[in-house]
């Protein structure tokens, strides 16, 4: 049970000080913090929706300690290093509150032993109607981001345009073929101005983007309760642009799959497979192997409607994109 309003609003208006001025105001969507001393405001109708500042004042101590006592006072686990890095609540005001902290969280080498990475919603939307929605009467819906129906026939186009319209890519290719060299030259590519959540067991990836969030789930060192269940619900909630999947296994597959299902576009991934057919199969055997209510036939099927693949081979020194589908 949640304790005492009065304590709510005596202890947490007090720690939140340092926060309110970033998530309060009323053009303010809502706030994200990937390390400590800076944090991002996506702002409502914006050109450029997210925007940086420092703030020394949220240091990662100050951070943890937030984390803890919003914990406590909600009366929700968490426990980064034996048990649940992740705490959700509703602050006062009716702000949404979202983060972690621990080793499942790295923004760069400074974060060896874990870091911490928060969102919280802001003082809410301005005032609107449908008509902000492009909703009128006898006026046809627009068509938002809208994917082309014919593929271009020339590869190298094929990719840029699943690139540039948002297209799922799984990218394929046998041991040594490059496929995360391959991934790491595509984020150079998205909007400097994106946000990019990667999961992954190991940091590979190398991204670009200065709004990112890099969560780590060991299949060897883990040892809290954190698991792929848990990371399907954190990544939705830390409205990402991009998202990125580390190589997909057994242990991920279905989560992955399951956030290709929840709207984000931009999202990429890698697989062991040695053509474009197998890794479509590759990845629906993967599924099966938790979830195996699926009908593999219809899986295959669906996959070739949602994801693009690039194939890389290799023959000695030479590594090649062989396939773009």
């Amino acid at each position: 049970m949640i304790k005492s309003i009065t304590m709510v609003n005596v202890v947490l208006e007090s720690l939140l000080r340092p926060l309110e001025e970033f998530y309060k105001p009323s053009f303010v969507e809502e706030i994200a913090i990937n390390h400590a001393g800076e944090v991002w405001m996506r702002l409502h109708g914006a050109r450029i929706p997210w925007v940086s500042y420092k703030a020394e004042a949220l240091s990662k101590q100050y951070l943890v300690d937030l984390i803890h006592t919003v914990a406590n006072i909600y009366e929700r686990p968490f426990n980064p290093v034996h048990g649940i890095p992740v705490v959700y609540a509703t602050l006062p005001g009716n702000h949404r509150f979202t983060a972690i902290a621990g080793p499942n969280v790295q923004y760069d080498e400074n974060d060896v032993t874990g870091g911490v990475a928060m969102n919280i919603r802001g003082g809410g939307a301005p005032s609107t109607s449908f008509e902000n929605y492009h909703l009128k009467r006898g006026q046809e819906l627009l068509k938002v981001n809208p994917r082309l129906k014919e593929r271009p026939d020339d590869p190298y186009e094929r990719l840029m345009t699943a690139i540039n319209d948002g297209s799922p890519i799984l990218i394929s290719g046998a041991t040594a073929t490059g496929k995360t060299t391959f991934l790491n030259h595509m984020l150079t590519l998205i909007d400097k101005n994106s946000r990019v959540i990667t999961v992954e067991d190991a940091r590979e990836i190398r991204v670009p983007q200065a709004n990112r969030v890099h969560f780590v789930l060991s299949r060897t060192e883990q040892t809290n309760d954190f698991n792929y269940a848990r990371l399907l619900d954190l990544v939705v909630r830390m409205t990402p642009d991009v998202i990125i999947g580390g190589e997909i296994s057994t242990d991920n597959a279905s989560v992955l799959w399951e956030m290709l299902g929840t709207g984000h576009e931009h999202f990429y991934t890698t697989i062991h497979a040695e053509s474009a057919e197998a890794a479509y199969a590759a990845f629906a055997d993967r599924i099966l192997h938790t979830q195996p209510a699926y009908d593999r036939a219809d899986l295959i099927a669906e996959m070739k409607k949602k994801i693009r693949v690039v194939q890389l081979s290799r023959d000695g020194a030479l590594r090649a994109v062989t396939e773009v589908v």
